[in-house]
């Protein structure tokens, strides 16, 4: 594993009533989820093995799990930890639901057939360290993605994506504010995504840009 000491995110802690707002925010728009969700059902066979870093309430992994893959989910946060349990047991689904940091995770080597991370990546301090940690913990010819804000994303379509999200003027206004005062701050641009990449033991991966956000994909090497 990656050893390391600092804290391991960025930004204040999604503890207690943050991860709640969080967590009642996002599950109004479950379209992005969706869409992640087939596409990594695409690339698995049902009954496959899937780690989701940071899941926080656990809406994808739920998704997931009601495609008959096998879904493992790991978070920071105790807070998302629990929320993410009780989700996953009102939505009728098994979830092997872990607490733990991304830079050090609890898993032996080639342990999932794929791993997921979605609006996580930018928080890591480590990041290096959590694609090094998913390199491992990948099977070998596995295959990983990414998806998170780019740091090109402009105001206008950070305000249209807000707006489809069916949420309160309040929760609007404080959802922009977020956006634009942190989220796009510790947002990556393809450059830097590409350079972490070609660091990383996975040694590349191929970036899909599409609406604010992108897909990295990325693949371990057959043995």
């Amino acid at each position: 594993m990656t050893a390391t000491h600092q804290k391991p995110y960025k930004g204040i802690g999604m503890e207690g009533p943050i991860a709640t707002w969080y967590a009642k925010n996002t599950a109004r728009d479950t379209r992005r989820f969706q869409a992640a969700r087939d596409a990594v059902a695409a690339r698995v066979p049902a009954g496959g093995s899937i780690l989701e870093v940071a899941p926080g309430p656990g809406y994808l992994a739920i998704e997931i799990a009601k495609t008959g893959r096998r879904v493992t989910t790991l978070d920071i946060s105790e807070s998302f930890v629990r929320i993410a349990q009780e989700n996953a047991a009102r939505a009728g689904v098994s979830i092997d639901v872990r607490h733990g940091n991304a830079s050090e995770m609890p898993f032996a080597n080639a342990s999932f057939d794929y791993v997921v991370c979605m609006a996580a990546f930018k928080n890591f301090s480590n990041p290096i360290g959590a694609l090094n940690e998913i390199h491992r913990v990948l099977k070998p010819g596995g295959q990983a993605s990414i998806f998170d804000l780019r740091r090109d994303a402009t105001h206008q379509d950070i305000d249209a994506e807000i707006r489809d999200m069916h949420v309160s003027a309040f929760d609007r206004f404080l959802t922009r504010y977020t956006f634009r005062l942190c989220l796009l701050k510790r947002a990556y641009t393809r450059d830097e995504l590409e350079r972490m990449a070609v660091i990383s033991n996975f040694g590349q991966g191929e970036i899909d840009a599409r609406g604010i956000g992108f897909e990295l994909r990325l693949r371990k090497q057959s043995i």
